[in-house]
């Protein structure tokens, strides 16, 4: 016999595409604080859990110097976090590019000045994306990379608006630094990338900008080291001192792509460099993360109305354990309210030296990033990351003064 059921009219079925709105708006939480999250967390009740991942650039780390090589740790760390705020030089993988919507794209000296104070995150559904193309690119090159603008409109849908070549080649030089083991760098004209950076800002109102200088070219023997997963990425400083300059002068977001001849084939490269093998361009990822990258705004009354994120916002921070001297690590370190866990990484070695010990500065110190994942885990759900080690929570101690029977006693 079958049973007939008939539907209950105070119940409605709804489902996450088609939300009962009528309801929601009904719902007592609604006059909760506006809550800033560029992730899609359900739990209503806490603040978003937000954490910051930096490798600085052309040092050599062992993990996230070569070409894209901390991509997994970041792809994993923005599933346990809510928002992960990293930088190109950690997300950049040439070719290859992964999208992760909770995952904010942020140029280092904006991310210097983000973490000092002095300038807000803004998500944004899409940015309008123009590019700069160097004078010094031969024709053939330039057309790979426009190609490359081409198909990402085309195929990823990405706003690439509108390309712009300099007035002068930049003659971008690059070296190591002897001193300290770094790459850097410069361009003999930046005034030249300036004008074009502002035409595009001024004929397509364009919010952010892809560069793309024409890098010297090195012969294989000066690349083996890096080819092998073993050496510094000689063009990765230079890179940050162009986009630097972009960034300080216009406050949008940009990031860089060298123009380089392809190499002869090489059967031997390590995996952690193999995704710069693979086409004529590194400009894809870039597109890729400046099309959606937040807008910097100065720190003002405004910026909160705006949904900003904030360095108060900033829950804990997760670096190589020797590459704690850089700007924001350093902003963040030295924070008297809302100080954020600061996490290092021995596993990740570069070429500094700059160590918490060294530098007088609170961290948790992990073996590698499993650790580290481990312990932002542990403090995303409110839990002493010492208390899940063996014998590492002690007595509470007691540091007061009590005075008893006119005598003074002092507990420590």
């Amino acid at each position: 016999m079958a049973l007939l059921l008939q539907p209950n009219p105070s119940f409605t079925l709804s489902t996450p595409q088609f939300p009962i709105l009528s309801n929601f708006r009904k719902s007592p939480f609604l006059n909760l604080p506006n809550v800033v999250s560029c992730s899609n967390s359900s739990n209503k009740f806490k603040r978003p859990y937000t954490s910051v991942m930096i490798v600085p650039t052309g040092v050599g780390a062992a993990i996230g110097g070569y070409a894209g090589d901390a991509l997994p740790v970041a792809r994993a760390l923005a599933s346990v976090v809510d928002c992960l705020i990293s930088h190109p030089n950690a997300l950049n993988a040439a070719m290859l590019y992964w999208p992760m919507p909770n995952t904010l794209y942020v140029e280092g000296y904006a991310l210097d000045q983000f973490a000092k104070g002095a300038w807000a995150l803004e998500p944004v559904h899409q940015n309008r994306v123009g590019l700069v193309l160097d004078a010094a690119i031969e024709m053939e090159l330039r057309m790979r990379h426009l190609q490359v603008a081409d198909a990402a409109r085309a195929s990823l849908g990405l706003p690439v608006l509108e390309y712009t070549v300099t007035d002068q080649p930049l003659e971008v030089e690059k070296w190591i630094d002897p001193k300290t083991g770094q790459s850097t760098g410069r361009i003999k004209h930046p005034d030249s990338l300036l004008r074009a950076v502002q035409s595009l800002v001024d004929r397509s109102q364009v919010n952010a900008v892809a560069v793309v200088g024409r890098f010297p070219d090195d012969d294989e023997n000066s690349m083996h080291d890096y080819r092998q997963g073993i050496g510094v990425d000689t063009l990765a400083g230079v890179e940050a001192i162009i986009s630097h300059l972009v960034v300080k002068e216009f406050q949008i977001p940009c990031a860089h792509a060298p123009a380089l001849l392809p190499v002869p084939l090489n059967q031997s490269v390590s995996p952690k460099s193999a995704a710069e093998e693979i086409g004529y361009t590194f400009l894809p990822c870039v597109l890729a993360g400046l099309s959606n990258a937040p807008q910097y705004l100065v720190t003002n009354s405004d910026a909160r109305d705006n949904g900003c994120i904030f360095a108060n916002d900033v829950d804990s921070v997760i670096l190589p354990i020797d590459a704690c001297a850089g700007n924001g690590v350093l902003s963040f370190a030295k924070k008297k309210k809302n100080k954020p866990l600061i996490i290092a990484v021995e596993e990740n070695t570069t070429v500094l030296i700059d160590t918490p010990d060294r530098l007088h500065i609170e961290t948790v110190n992990v073996s590698n990033y499993w650790e580290a994942i481990g312990v932002i885990a542990a403090h995303k759900a409110g839990i002493d990351p010492y208390s899940l080690r063996k014998n590492r929570i002690n007595n509470i101690p007691c540091r007061s003064s009590l005075s008893l029977n006119g005598s003074t006693v002092v507990h420590v």
